[in-house]
């Protein structure tokens, strides 16, 4: 009886991610991703409203979820953005944010509204570039300079905070997030013999590469049993699944090497038309109403300080590589933060480090940013809209259309 419940809620939930990106393309003009969607969803089926599902029922489920967001968040770290000057901007950005997070934090802890600062801290340095690839490819805003910097900006807005969560709050100690690490550098190891095996291994290098299609999968079956084992062994000694997670992602990206564009449209399919989904709708329904309800204030409080703390030092860090009107809008795109505030405030209420109305509130505020600072880039655009005739794309139009909509690191969908 109780998995003909499961399976009840389950069909609601699947409704909802199935509805999302149908919504987003019938309404190509909404300046709204489907992350917002799928948690509107979760909230308008979750115990709160209509009771069709709760979280209980598809927890297992919304597990798997959040290890494939910080999967793929892994897998789509491109190391060489640092060496730039756009990445090394990005980073002093961040750097800023994250001095001014502290501080205000500290205050507000000191005031009683918060009972551990650090994971509210990290929340307001967080930036969902993501989710906001399609609206700002669609005006113009991925092309040229600013485009660059953007790229740069977002990508280490989604980065820093997910190595900061994992490190610093995945667990209830640092002995256990050094013993993932220390896992995941010995996984590493494993997978590069294992890559030469296979390369020198005759018989079985050709079962492998011929078993990346179709019925066989091997590549994609070996991708989820790495990250189903994660789940498994974290859970069973208590370490760190976010930053195992996160780090098997890194480590994929460079042992599938030149069977990345093969393997990488999978995990997409995978990941993004299933398991994440699930964990945003999941997010929804368990997301505190009557908290958000009872402060809206709080949610007000956050929103002003994602836009001040994460948008305000981009005003600075880049006043002489970008004018003053390029500087607020990347001011605004860095302030928009909603997947990883989800699995932040996930997280802080699992493991106790946040209080459920900031957890609420956190996430409230991220949906208005997603929902205003979008709109706001868009029309600060010079008059007739996009860039000049010299500015060229800042990565291949192939590559920006696979950009997910959904989760850290995110590209977008096929247009």
């Amino acid at each position: 009886m109780d998995d003909v419940l499961v399976v009840d809620a389950l069909v609601a939930v699947l409704v909802v991610a199935l509805l999302a990106p149908v919504v987003v393309g019938l309404l190509p003009r909404l300046p709204v991703p489907q992350v917002v969607l799928l948690l509107a969803g979760g909230i308008l089926i979750g115990p709160d409203v209509l009771g069709l599902s709760s979280p209980e029922d598809v927890q297992v489920l919304a597990d798997v979820g959040l290890g494939f967001v910080f999967l793929l968040a892994g897998y789509e770290v491109e190391l060489r953005v640092f060496a730039e000057d756009a990445g090394r901007r990005a980073v002093l950005a961040w750097t800023v944010s994250l001095t001014l997070a502290v501080g205000v934090v500290a205050l507000l802890a000191a005031a009683g509204l918060v009972r551990a600062f650090l994971p509210v801290a990290l929340g307001l340095t967080t930036t969902a570039l993501g989710t906001l690839l399609p609206v700002l490819r669609e005006n113009g805003l991925l092309q040229g300079r600013l485009g660059r910097y953007l790229l740069a900006a977002g990508g280490v807005g989604e980065l820093f905070p997910v190595l900061a969560i994992a490190l610093f709050l995945g667990t209830q100690n640092r002995f256990a997030a050094l013993a993932s690490l220390a896992a995941v550098a010995v996984l590493a190891v494993l997978l590069a013999l294992g890559r030469r095996a296979v390369r020198d291994g005759g018989r079985l290098a050709t079962v492998v590469l011929r078993g990346q299609h179709e019925t066989a999968q091997i590549t994609l079956r070996a991708t989820i049993l790495l990250l189903i084992t994660l789940i498994a062994v974290t859970d069973e000694f208590h370490l760190d699944a976010v930053l195992g997670a996160f780090l098997a992602g890194v480590v994929l990206r460079q042992w599938v090497g030149g069977a990345s564009p093969v393997l990488e449209p999978k995990l997409d399919a995978v990941g993004y038309g299933f398991f994440v989904p699930v964990f945003f709708v999941y997010s929804g329904m368990a997301l505190d109403l009557h908290s958000i309800a009872e402060a809206p204030l709080r949610v007000a409080l956050f929103f002003g300080l994602l836009l001040a703390v994460r948008g305000l030092p981009a005003l600075l860090v880049y006043r002489r590589v970008l004018t003053w009107r390029e500087r607020g809008q990347t001011a605004l795109v860095t302030a928009t933060a909603l997947p990883v505030l989800v699995a932040l405030a996930e997280i802080g209420l699992r493991n106790g480090t946040m209080l459920t109305e900031n957890a609420a509130a956190l996430v409230g505020a991220g949906v208005l940013t997603v929902l205003v600072c979008p709109a706001l880039a868009v029309a600060l655009r010079p008059p007739g809209g996009g860039p000049g005739p010299e500015a060229q794309p800042v990565v291949p139009a192939d590559r920006v259309s696979r950009r997910r909509s959904i989760g850290p690191m995110a590209r977008r969908r096929p247009v």
